[in-house]
């Protein structure tokens, strides 16, 4: 046991110290053999603790993420001890494959020669079709946000955060060399070679990650997953979206994991809400009602009023003796039949919102109406939002997250 603990702490240096080479300026070809040697026999879990290792001491993710070329670079000529299982049709990492292998077909029977065409002769008919290649490869943004947001999340529960963290360095560092080739191509102003060329890093970059995925994150996901998680994975997956191709399959997981998911519906806390995308308590959704920027209001399918949030910036008063009256009472006589008006349009399904707004000192308020409707399209209550937009009128320009 001491041994392999004294071989993991010497490759935990030895990898800080090929990371500190490639920050000064090595290449990926002077320092793969010596982490070829360094990695031999050990499994994509052993590889992945030891980049988590050094970035919980401290590393910065954009550092380790420099050991991904050299992942890439050496994987490819020495991969045996890493396992490829076949997966059944609609399973998660089916379907992220299908993808990766149409990711490849588009990426050698359309980007490339195009590219090449492009590079010869850089007509105006070459540039759309090559544009045209580029928004269809946009469509890998839907393959890493599933990565990203549907499987990242699981693994990182189970403590594995380093891979995750580096492979979104690289997934956005394609998503920027995509958003920057598509504005350059729609604004061409020569350089043909050179921007073949950066097409072609782009290419080379996307079927790296590829490689990473098959050979390190899918594998190393297949170990540490429930079946029950694969199956919250894969049923998430419709609202995020496919890269060029659609699951062959729809996934079932089997009787053993239904009945798990049942007893760990049993075995939530008392009073707990569960809803079809997680499970609140009712201090936690009461809570995070009043800190919408704005006020609700709930009238149930008689008219009556059933519930008002309490934020810090009321605009209209509320108090607890408005709750369980019908809501024509809550209004003067003059503005009755337009509220009956609207509920009369939301219950027959004439209509499913009505918006209003005005001037109330400083604010610039606007209300607006929803009918809700439950999965079959019964009528439930309407729902009231008023919120004070005259900061949002204020609003210019652009402020994002990550610049691109």
């Amino acid at each position: 046991m001491s041994e392999i603990i004294n071989n993991r702490e010497y490759r935990q240096k030895a990898l800080k110290e090929l990371i500190q080479e490639l920050h000064t300026g090595k290449s990926v070809t002077e320092v793969r053999e010596r982490f070829a040697q360094l990695i031999e026999g050990v499994t994509p879990a052993e590889i992945s603790e030891m980049e988590q290792n050094l970035i919980m001491e401290g590393m910065p993710v954009e550092e380790v993420q420099r050991l991904c070329d050299v992942h890439a670079a050496v994987f490819k000529g020495s991969i045996a001890e890493i396992h490829h299982p076949e997966m059944v049709p609609g399973h998660p990492l089916h379907t992220f494959k299908l993808e990766n292998r149409a990711l490849e077909k588009l990426i050698d029977e359309q980007v490339r020669p195009h590219a090449d065409a492009f590079r010869a002769d850089d007509s105006r008919e070459n540039i759309h079709r090559l544009l045209a290649d580029i928004n269809l490869l946009w469509d890998i943004d839907k393959h890493y946000s599933r990565k990203e947001n549907l499987l990242f999340p699981y693994l990182e529960k189970a403590g594995v955060t380093a891979p995750p963290k580096v492979m979104w360095g690289v997934d956005d560092e394609v998503r920027a060399a995509l958003k920057d080739i598509r504005r350059q191509l729609s604004d061409y102003s020569g350089g043909a070679a050179a921007f073949a060329a950066t097409i072609g890093e782009l290419t080379e970059k996307i079927r790296e990650m590829i490689f990473k995925e098959e050979s390190i994150l899918f594998p190393m996901a297949l170990e540490t997953l429930s079946e029950d998680e694969w199956f919250a994975i894969e049923a998430g997956s419709d609202e995020i979206g496919y890269c060029l191709t659609q699951p062959e399959a729809k996934w079932q997981r089997s009787r053993t994991a239904e009945l798990a998911a049942q007893r760990e519906a049993m075995a939530d806390d008392a009073g707990a809400v569960r809803f079809d995308t997680g499970i609140l308590t009712p201090a936690e959704i009461g809570a995070m009602l009043n800190h919408l920027p704005g006020d609700i209001t709930f009238i149930d399918k008689d008219d009556t009023v059933k519930y008002f949030s309490q934020g810090k910036e009321r605009i209209f008063a509320r108090t607890k003796a408005v709750i369980g009256r019908k809501v024509q009472n809550c209004h003067p006589p003059a503005s009755v039949g337009i509220v009956e008006k609207m509920l009369s349009d939301f219950k027959s399904g004439q209509k499913t919102q009505e918006d209003f707004w005005l001037n109330v000192g400083d604010a610039f308020v606007y209300i607006r109406y929803f009918a809700v409707r439950s999965g079959e399209g019964r009528y439930m209550g309407t729902l009231e939002f008023t919120q004070n937009i005259k900061p949002l009128q204020a609003i210019r320009g652009e402020k994002r997250l990550v610049e691109d």
